[in-house]
């Protein structure tokens, strides 16, 4: 049986009487990149530290920082978005645990997923730096000792601004995989993107239309991410840096 197209109902009032079908799916997609952002900005900066860490002398601290990659990178995401749920505020202090709980909708899933996405997205930004660390030669962390650098200051203005350089596109890939992976929010009742196109279908009972039209709105959100980072990419690039996949420039 052929299926029917209705792309109208994109122009319907949805039941709630906030606005069209289409401005419901948008606001999905703003609580989408809200929590894709929030969760990336916590992911980049505890990546850093713990990619960084991995790479130095103190063995206590590379331990540690291994133990953390290999606990939250062998867990399934949904998994971790029901420990985050459930769990963890069944294991902090009684108050604590009971505002958490009681916060009210959005914002009782909303933490728990930007911590869950954060966590799970931060262990593959520390493997992306600790790689584009140990990418760069040996000579420019001796370069830095020789200038009388301490290995805080030899990691912060020679080692970490180029193995930033080299990572970008790795890091643009982890990104977009935040994005789409804010989708595993709606199991704990958050309403992003697909949550809403979930709930559009079965109020209209539209399957295609609305997982269409989330798919076409995943994809421009991603096309204008990998735009802004290429943009990012070439305004940062070093000549004769080694970049990831590259090799040096004649004459440097």
């Amino acid at each position: 049986m052929k299926y029917d197209w209705h792309w109208h109902i994109l122009f319907e009032t949805e039941p709630g009487g906030t606005g069209t079908y289409l401005h419901y799916l948008l606001v999905g997609l703003g609580w989408t990149l809200a929590t894709a952002l929030v969760a990336w900005v916590i992911a980049l900066a505890l990546g850093a530290l713990v990619g960084t860490v991995r790479t130095t002398t103190a063995r206590w601290a590379v331990r540690m920082g291994n133990l953390y990659v290999e606990i939250f990178r062998n867990v399934p995401l949904i998994v971790q978005m029901f420990l985050w749920f459930f769990v963890v505020p069944e294991l902090l202090p009684e108050r604590l645990g009971d505002w958490i709980k009681q916060m009210p909708p959005p914002w009782g899933s909303y933490v728990p997923a930007v911590f869950c996405l954060a966590i799970f997205t931060s262990v593959r930004v520390a493997e992306q730096v600790r790689a584009g660390i140990n990418s760069l030669p040996r000579g420019q962390r001796m370069a830095g000792t020789a200038m009388g650098l301490t290995q805080p200051q030899t990691y912060r203005y020679v080692i970490l601004p180029q193995a930033f350089r080299i990572i970008l596109p790795p890091l643009t890939s982890e990104f977009m995989n935040i994005i789409k992976n804010s989708s595993v929010a709606l199991t704990i009742g958050l309403l992003e993107l697909t949550g809403r196109a979930r709930a559009m279908q079965e109020f209209s009972f539209r399957v295609f239309e609305a997982f269409t039209a989330a798919t076409v709105i995943y994809l421009l959100t991603n096309l204008v991410v990998v735009l802004a980072m290429r943009a990012l990419e070439k305004g940062v690039r070093v000549p004769g840096l080694i970049a990831a996949g590259g090799a040096p420039q004649a004459g440097h």
